[in-house]
């Protein structure tokens, strides 16, 4: 059976909206979690902002989506149905939009990593924006040239596929210096160390491995769209509408396994907000002193809470632990552990 235009698009509908479903459970459960670690860690405003805006605009496609479905079925049936009308202009922009807006998610993360450098930011967000430029301007050449046509007239396949490739540049690029920069870290601080901060390092190589795979599931949906665009193949709409849904998906997963302690928050030392001492039921006296490379531990008659949730501090970041049950060795495993190296925080 061949696949028609009209059928993929409603395919395509579909699984947006399944997809959309997902998304939005996993968006409130983000929200969730980066509010509950306010007071603990403090808010990550920008991530917090842009993933909002990010939702936003995904469920702005998918309700215009939604809207040209029930309004095509009720008024004429399937025949024609992946024809372009205005609404469907403005969720083809939207595309672009979220898929730019996914972007600077990746890219933000690498400027956080890379210690604030604006031009090791710079490369990706200038591709980024260029794709989105693309985009923009086959939308506005095919209303003016076709203003119903279901797909791009072959004369803008060219400026449509360096639409959709330069974002994929862009994630590329991105993912692969935060990778660099992370390993690159690690490496360093296991030869300083000399294996005392493995933990550290693990830690450092799984969060590596997670931005690594939710990379992949971003650059799969963009590479897989790019190559049916290019063959005008009717498939593309449904992995266009698709692709909608992960680029939001895609950080969102990530912010909720930061949030969750499965993988490591890669950001800067920020000031967190003061917390009141726990009270003391106990107490056990350690005369003992702790040294890790250049973050050191100096524990000389510490008070130490036992049966109440352990607060630990170490400069000027802090983590709650679960319950202390009793004081000793065991409680230096350091259930939270910050250090920085030129900029670069790892919070464990």
């Amino acid at each position: 059976m061949v696949l028609s235009n009209d059928l993929a698009a409603l395919v395509g509908f579909a699984s947006e909206a399944v997809l959309w479903g997902a998304y939005a459970v996993l968006f409130l459960t983000s929200v969730i979690l980066l509010l509950r670690r306010v007071t603990t860690r403090g808010l990550n405003t920008p991530i917090l902002i842009l993933g909002c805006v990010l939702f936003a605009s995904c469920t702005a496609h998918f309700a215009l989506e939604f809207s040209h479905f029930f309004t095509t079925l009720r008024d004429s049936g399937v025949e024609g149905y992946a024809n372009e009308t205005q609404p469907l202009v403005g969720a083809d922009l939207l595309i672009s939009l979220c898929d730019l807006l996914g972007d600077l998610v990746l890219v933000y993360r690498c400027w956080i990593i890379w210690g604030r450098n604006y031009w090791i930011a710079l490369p990706p967000l200038l591709t980024a924006i260029a794709g989105f430029s693309c985009i923009a301007a086959v939308v506005h050449l095919v209303e003016t040239l076709d203003p119903h046509a279901p797909v791009a007239p072959a004369a803008l396949v060219p400026l449509g596929i360096a639409g959709y490739a330069l974002p994929l540049a862009t994630n590329a690029l991105a993912s692969a210096l935060i990778v660099a920069r992370l390993c690159a870290a690690a490496h360093e601080e296991r030869a300083r160390c000399r294996g005392r901060l493995a933990g550290t390092v693990r830690a450092a190589q799984h969060a590596a491995a997670i931005i690594v795979e939710s990379g992949l599931l971003y650059l799969a949906a963009q590479a897989v769209l790019v190559a049916l665009f290019a063959r005008g193949h009717p498939a593309q709409a449904v992995v266009a509408v698709i692709a909608v849904q992960i680029y939001g998906i895609a950080p969102t997963l990530i912010v909720i396994r930061v949030a969750l302690g499965i993988s490591s928050d890669f950001s800067t030392t920020r000031d967190a907000p003061a917390l009141a001492p726990a009270p003391v039921q106990a107490a056990e006296s350690i005369p003992s002193r702790y040294s890790f490379a250049h973050v050191s531990f100096e524990m000389d008659r510490v008070q130490l809470p036992v049966g109440r949730r352990g607060v630990h501090s170490y400069g000027v970041a802090t983590e709650e632990s679960g319950p202390t049950l009793r004081a000793g060795a065991d409680f230096l495993e350091m259930k939270a552990l910050d250090f920085e190296q030129d900029g670069l925080a790892f919070a464990v």
